[in-house]
C-alpha cells in the first residue's frame, strides 16, 4: 500500500507589487474561485471532484496576504475548505511580509522571496504569525507545512517544531531542497525525521537521462502520473506527493479552463478512487514514520510518457 498526498497550494498574487489595493478582489477571484465563460475552475472545483471520489486532499493556505486585505478573505478560503470536510495546512509565501499594514518583522523593509532568507528566529515568528492567523480563520489544529516556492532550510523545520507543526513537505530535489542543508549530498525521496519534524519530501522522477522533474498535475502526463504510483507500489515507496495549484486548472491567463489538465485531473481522481486497494489517499493529521531507511535513487518515467505529455502541452494551448 503507497500512501498518496495530493497536495494543493492555495494562495493569491495580484501578478505584481504594483496598485496592489486596486488589484485584489479580480485577483481574489481569479485564484481561489477560478470563474470563466465556461464556468468556475477553482478552489471550489477542486474540493467538489475530490469529495465525489471520496479522496482527501491536503491544502496548504497561505495567510500572510491578510495582513495587508484583512481575515475576510482569508476565513473565506479556509470555510470553503473545511465545509468540505478537508484539512487546511499552513503555507507561507514570505512576499508578503513587507507589504503587511502592521508587519510582523518591521524591519524587513525589502522583498525577500523565500523563508530561508530570513534568520533562524525570524522564521520561527513567521511560522507563528501564520499559525496563529490560521486559527483565527477557524482551523483549529494544523499539522503540516510547506514553504512557498519550496524555498525552506533547515532552519525551517526548527521553526515548526517549535511551534508545535508535526510534518513539513518543503522538500523538493528540482528546486531548492539538495542545497537546503537536509541530507547533504543525498536526493532525499523517502519520509525522513529531522530536529523533531517529519520531512515528506515532493516525489521527483528522471524524465528523460538525468533531468529531474517533481510530480505535479499540470507538469506531468496521466500516463506518468500513473506510471510513477505504479512504480512506487512495485518498488515499496512509502509515499507518493503530488503538488497542485488552486489556480492550475486554468490557463496561464488565468481566464479559461484547461481541458487537458481538468481532463488529467478526473482521471486521476478515478484512478486513486479505483485502486484503492493499493494508494490510500490520506492528510497529514496522523502521519508517522516507523523507521528512516536508506534514500533510494528517484524513480525512472519510460521516455515514451514523457512524450505524450510533450504532445498534451502542445495541444493544451490551441485547445
Amino acid at each position: 500500500m503507497v500512501k498518496v498526498y495530493f497536495t494543493v497550494d492555495v494562495e493569491i498574487w495580484c501578478d505584481g507589487w504594483n496598485d496592489i489595493d486596486n488589484k485584489f478582489n479580480a485577483a481574489f477571484q481569479r485564484y481561489i474561485h477560478g470563474p470563466t465563460k465556461k464556468g468556475n475552475y477553482g478552489l471550489p472545483y477542486k474540493l467538489d471532484v475530490l469529495n465525489d471520489h471520496g479522496l482527501t486532499g491536503v491544502f496548504f493556505v497561505e495567510p500572510l496576504f491578510s495582513l495587508r486585505f484583512g481575515a475576510d478573505s482569508l476565513a473565506e478560503i479556509t470555510g470553503l475548505i473545511m465545509e468540505k470536510n478537508q484539512p487546511v495546512e499552513l503555507h507561507l509565501h514570505t512576499e508578503w511580509v513587507d507589504e503587511a499594514k502592521v508587519s510582523p518583522l518591521p524591519n524587513i523593509t525589502e522583498k525577500r522571496q523565500h523563508l530561508r532568507h530570513f534568520l533562524p528566529d525570524e522564521q520561527k515568528v513567521l511560522v507563528e504569525t501564520g499559525k496563529n492567523l490560521l486559527n483565527q480563520a477557524g482551523v483549529a489544529h494544523i499539522n503540516a507545512f510547506r514553504a512557498g516556492s519550496f524555498g525552506f532550510n533547515v532552519h525551517t523545520l526548527s521553526a515548526l517544531r517549535e511551534a508545535g507543526i508535526r510534518v513539513d513537505s518543503s522538500y523538493n530535489a528540482t528546486l531548492m531542497g539538495l542545497d537546503s542543508g537536509l541530507m547533504p549530498g543525498h536526493i532525499v525521496t523517502e519520509p525522513l525525521v529531522h530536529d523533531g519534524v517529519y520531512e515528506v519530501p515532493m516525489t521527483v522522477f528522471y524524465d528523460w537521462r538525468d533531468h529531474l522533474r517533481h510530480t505535479q498535475l499540470c507538469a506531468c502526463s496521466s500516463s506518468e502520473l500513473e506510471g510513477i504510483l505504479w512504480k512506487s507500489l512495485e518498488e515499496g515507496r512509502k509515499e507518493v506527493v503530488i503538488l497542485s495549484h488552486s489556480f492550475e486548472l486554468l490557463d496561464k491567463s488565468c481566464t479559461r479552463p484547461n481541458p487537458v489538465v481538468i481532463k488529467r485531473f478526473r482521471k486521476l481522481c478515478a484512478f486513486l478512487d479505483k485502486n484503492r486497494d493499493c494508494f490510500s489517499v490520506e492528510g497529514f493529521s496522523d502521519f508517522t514514520v516507523d523507521n528512516v531507511s536508506e534514500q533510494p535513487l528517484p524513480l525512472r518515467s519510460p521516455v515514451w510518457t514523457t512524450g505524450l505529455r510533450v504532445l498534451e502541452q502542445v495541444w493544451s494551448r490551441y485547445a
